[in-house]
Order: structure tokens, then sequence, then C-alpha cells
């Protein structure tokens, strides 16, 4: 039904959220700043690195989200290589898309080179056909530009492709760049929150993919 295949990366192809939580963790005891519990740093992922601290600290003070966002990223490359992993269901699921002939493509806001660097790990990067990456956009879900610039790659219209993420956010962003999207539950977003945007399927896991 569908030839292009475009995934977001974090709570859908992989579980970073050990990597996420200590870099999060970093800078907010760098800035002693307490109060702020693992599951509302969970609710972030998805949204930028400064959407997410924007969101946690209540602060639109640029230049200091900034700092935080650079700080980061200097943890993050110290530790969330070593502390991703692809969900069982993942490489299955990519091999039998790729061995049916489909393209196969992943929209995050997560640096590029961040989830290259764990595709390496797994030895699985032959599997993926495109990676775009917070740095490949100017603007980050749920804008559609990410998925609009697949599209343009692939040369392919929206009726060709699915998108599957495990946010709110993931299904505001096919349905703005007008794809279908199936929603899996490995996130913080529910089920009965997925209904509430246009989808064709609401999975448990990536063993529910059709291709």
């Amino acid at each position: 039904m569908y030839n292009i295949y475009l995934f977001d990366f974090d709570y859908t192809l992989a579980d970073s959220e050990k990597g996420i939580l200590m870099c999060f963790r970093h800078v907010l005891n760098t800035y002693s700043i307490e109060d702020i519990t693992d599951d509302a740093i969970k609710r972030t992922i998805g949204l930028t690195l400064k959407d997410g601290f924007r969101v946690l600290v209540k602060s639109d003070d640029e230049d200091l989200l900034n700092q935080y966002e650079k700080e980061y990223i200097v943890k993050a490359d110290e530790v969330m290589t070593a502390h991703t992993t692809l969900y069982k269901e993942t490489i299955p699921m990519l091999r039998r898309l790729k061995e049916a002939g489909h393209k196969v493509g992943i929209i995050s806001t997560k640096y590029r080179y961040r989830i290259e660097d764990t595709l390496k790990v797994y030895e699985v990067s032959h599997l993926v056909d495109l990676i775009i990456g917070r740095e490949d956009v100017q603007e980050a879900k749920p804008s559609p530009e990410g998925i609009l610039k697949a599209a343009e790659y692939f040369q392919a219209n929206s009726s060709e492709i699915l998108y599957v993420g495990d946010s709110y956010i993931d299904a505001q962003a096919g349905q703005n760049a007008g794809v279908a999207f199936a929603g899996v539950t490995t996130g913080t977003t529910t089920k009965e929150d997925f209904k509430a945007y246009p989808h064709i399927k609401i999975m448990e896991s990536l063993d529910e993919v059709e291709g």
C-alpha cells in the first residue's frame, strides 16, 4: 500500500531514555535546578532541546536556553550512543520492509549524526535510505518540513508515504504533511491521545508495521 516508510527515532525505533535523562540531569544539576521529575523530562522527548528546556524550566530566555542546549549536546556526545538501544522489533521490521522493496527514512528532532552513530553500532545503516535530523531542517516537528523533504528526496507523492511515530508531535507532523500516520505507544503518548489525530493505525510495537 505504501512505498515509503518514514519513522521518528526516539521512543519509535530506539530507546534512548536513559541517555536523555542523564543529559538533562547533567544540565539541570549544573544550574541547581531542582523539583523536575524524570516523567516531566520524558514528556519532552520529541520536542527540540530548546523547547524541552523551555517547558521544564518555564523560561523564554533565549540566551539561557541556548546555553542549556549547548551543554546538553556536549554531554550527549559523551554518553548518548552508549545508552541508546534499538527496540528488539526494529531490525526485523526494517529488514522486512527492505526485502519487500520499500524505501525507509528517519525524520527526527535528534541530530542526524547521533542517529547515524547508533545505526553503525548495530551495523544496520544499510537498512535506512535517508536520515533527516534537526540540523537538516529550519523548522522542527510538528512542522511538515522534514517529511516533505523526504518526499522530495524519494520523488514520492503523499499517498505513497506512511509516517510512524510515538508522539502527538509526530501525529501533528504527519497531518501537516498530508501523509498517512501510524502511532506506536512505546513513548509517553497514549492510545487515547492518538485518537485525537488522523491515523490509520495505533500500534503497541513495530511488529505491527505492515509492508
